[in-house]
């Protein structure tokens, strides 16, 4: 009998099932009937055991059928062994998930204590979970979009809440698959000239302890029990969420825009080992999850577990899930969360070359797909913007940082300078193109766009961390109060800020990505943490406002703009020559200039065509414009929508005036 692939795969004659577990002396699997809160079970016990995996046929078995694993062996915590046949297991490779945790104690698989107690005695059926044996989708996957990494423009976007108030989608399609993929939705992507979502986590999830106990959930998903089931939340009819998540994937192509979705496979929804016992603690602590000393959690992620990268077990799992998502569903790439602890075997030093990033590049499907790592986790050490190999671009964090000083007033513009062309300092040695550096200003983990230039510290107290949570670390600005506010002023000087932010953002060389709902003027309240807030704090809202409007036309704006210009979008770094920096006097920038930490105005004439103008600082000032050709004005960020109130000509060695915190894009003639 063979025994891979591993899960659950129905025949004619019935499934045969297979799981991975080193540590169990005996696998059961069982097959549940039944309503919620009378569930029955028939146990078959998995007699083939080969190279670590339980397997077996059992006839019978259809499609559609619930199921989950025993595992018998020894209960040992201080060795990290924590088998318990009293827990039933969620499939690791599960297609299909159904029902949720409902007791917290009863999911636990220990007793008193986690660590000296002993193995809990509650039978956790009917109290967690369980998966579904699904059928293969026998349909081939149209052909994806394959838009040139040097075309991209990503928006990243939460599959429940950007709709899930969006007035022209069906109430019941609001905040799923399907509300996503309404024409509406699909039409305001293309409007924005958005290529591609980035969409937060969507494999299906199960609440952290922590939320569990305190009844809360985790809203932004980052909380992974099934790494190859679509959550079933996000679903308009229950249950059918594969043929949903499949019709949104193939709605987005159609239209030209391609699919990345945020996966976590740096840890699991069981934190640590006063958590859960749902189905990898309890089918095989060790051989999943990177273990410290005394058979405890090592905690490099900041949740409490850490999958461990060096395993075998884990390097096939997310593997085997990347090219189920790309065969079954056909989606175009992974932005891989705290991507550093996939190079981190064993929670050690960082290597570019780990079996588990090794395994990911030389994959002949994932090697086709866009692969973005977050290259960073919980630690120091795991902190490598730059340090990946050629196969991977990365969420620059110096660029976002960059940005965000400059346009506070904070430093000079070395910085910014090199974020802007490209960072070929961070890339180029690598081998990598410009494309590589993912550029963004804001992100879902952070302030919106708006609460960027509207408050100075997080507020996060209705996460109910006592605002705790979240970063302190924001680099924003308020202009004059903290928070919301009817001074006309202040609301002007924010809105030119936020967008001088968004023209730096999309006029850089290198992929941007923009927040979905920044080009609406979203706001979260100042909360820069919301991962558990499942309302209006979260969800994007689609009220018909003068500010949304604007600067949903001034984002479309630049995105054509970019589009249209082969030197905005082009692959390949900069060479000598080809970039000139100039002062606002009019003369070419020299060596003590980059080192001036006061000046607030950046001048470049980009490949002889572009004159990009960036002034942050809070007082007009005279630029004038470099020698040798004319220029047309292109773009003005002080217009609502981009537009300059005089496009007539300017003739060479000209002066300007610049508005406080304002970009300005001129075409050479």
């Amino acid at each position: 009998m063979p025994v891979f692939p591993l899960g659950a795969h129905p025949d004619d004659h019935g499934t045969r099932f297979a799981v991975a577990s080193t540590s169990a002396d005996m696998v059961e699997v069982c097959l549940v009937d039944g309503e919620p809160g009378a569930l029955t079970e028939r146990r078959v016990e998995l007699r083939e055991h080969t190279f670590g995996v339980w397997h077996g046929h059992v006839p019978g078995v259809r499609a559609g059928q619930r199921y989950g694993f025993r595992a018998h062996g020894p209960y040992r915590p201080f060795d990290g062994l924590r088998t318990n046949p009293h827990k039933i297991l969620v499939d690791p490779y599960a297609e299909r998930i159904t029902g949720r945790v409902t007791d917290v104690v009863a999911a636990r698989g220990w007793d008193g204590d986690p660590m000296s107690g002993p193995a809990s005695t509650i039978d956790s059926l009917d109290s967690v979970p369980l998966s579904v044996v699904t059928a293969a989708n026998p349909m081939p996957r149209p052909p994806r979009p394959d838009v040139p990494w040097s075309e991209t423009v990503i928006s990243e976007v939460h599959v429940k809440g950007w709709t899930k108030l969006h007035p022209e989608v069906p109430e019941s399609h609001r905040g799923t698959y399907l509300g996503l993929a309404h024409p509406a939705v699909i039409a305001q992507l293309q409007r924005t000239g958005v290529t591609a979502v980035e969409l937060l986590p969507i494999q299906a999830i199960a609440e952290e302890p922590p939320l569990l106990e305190r009844g809360a959930v985790n809203y932004w998903g980052y909380s992974t029990l099934g790494f190859l089931a679509p959550h079933p939340g996000y679903a308009a009819v229950p249950g059918n969420e594969c043929a949903e998540f499949r019709y949104l994937v193939d709605t987005l192509h159609a239209a030209g825009i391609e699919v990345i979705l945020d996966i976590v496979p740096n840890h699991t929804c069981e934190g640590g080992v006063g958590g859960t016992t749902l189905s990898f603690r309890g089918l095989d602590a060790p051989a999943y999850y990177s273990l410290g000393g005394s058979g405890h959690d090592a905690d490099i992620t900041g949740t409490g577990n850490t999958l461990d990268a060096g395993s075998p077990t884990v390097i096939r799992l997310v593997c085997d899930a990347m090219r189920h998502w790309v065969h079954s569903y056909g989606v175009d790439g992974f932005r891989v969360d705290l991507a550093s602890v996939l190079g981190r075997p064993r929670s050690g030093p960082f290597s570019p070359s780990s079996a588990m990033l090794t395994a990911i590049a030389q994959d002949p499907t994932l090697s086709t797909c866009k692969l973005i790592a977050e290259p960073w986790d919980a630690t120091g050490e795991g902190y490598r913007v730059g340090g990946f190999g050629v196969a991977w671009s990365e969420w620059n964090g110096r660029y976002r940082d960059a940005v965000r000083d400059f346009w506070r007033g904070h430093g000079g513009v070395a910085e910014l300078a090199s974020r802007l062309t490209g960072s070929s300092d961070i890339y180029r040695l690598s081998g990598r193109r410009p494309w590589a550096s993912v550029n963004f200003v804001t992100a879902h983990d952070g302030f919106t766009l708006r609460d960027l230039v509207s408050y100075e510290r997080k507020h996060n107290e209705g996460n109910g961390e006592n605002n705790r949570d979240g970063t302190d670390d924001n680099r924003s600005q308020n202009l004059g109060a903290e928070g919301e506010t009817d001074d006309a002023g202040i609301r002007a000087a924010r809105l030119a800020t936020a967008r001088a932010m968004m023209a730096t953002l999309l006029l850089s060389i290198g992929t941007p990505m923009i927040t979905g709902g920044d080009e609406r003027w979203r706001t979260q309240g100042g909360n820069n943490n919301p991962y558990c807030r499942d309302d209006e704090t979260s969800w994007v809202d689609w009220t018909a406002t003068d500010e949304a409007a604007a600067m949903g036309a001034f984002t479309a704006k630049l995105t054509a703009l970019r589009r249209e210009s082969p030197v905005l979008h082009r692959d390949q770094f900069y060479v000598d020559g080809e970039v000139l920096w100039w002062d606002p006097s009019g003369r070419p920038m020299e060596p003590h200039d980059w080192h001036d930490d006061g000046r607030r105005t950046l001048v470049v004439l980009l490949a002889d065509y572009w004159l990009l103008v960036l002034h942050s600082g809070d007082r007009p000032v005279d630029c004038v414009l470099p020698a040798g050709h004319g220029f047309d004005p292109v773009l003005d960020s002080t217009a609502d929508d981009g537009t300059p109130a005089d496009t007539s000509p300017l003739e060479a060695g000209s002066t300007i005036v610049l508005p406080p915190r304002s970009v300005r894009l001129l075409r050479s003639r």
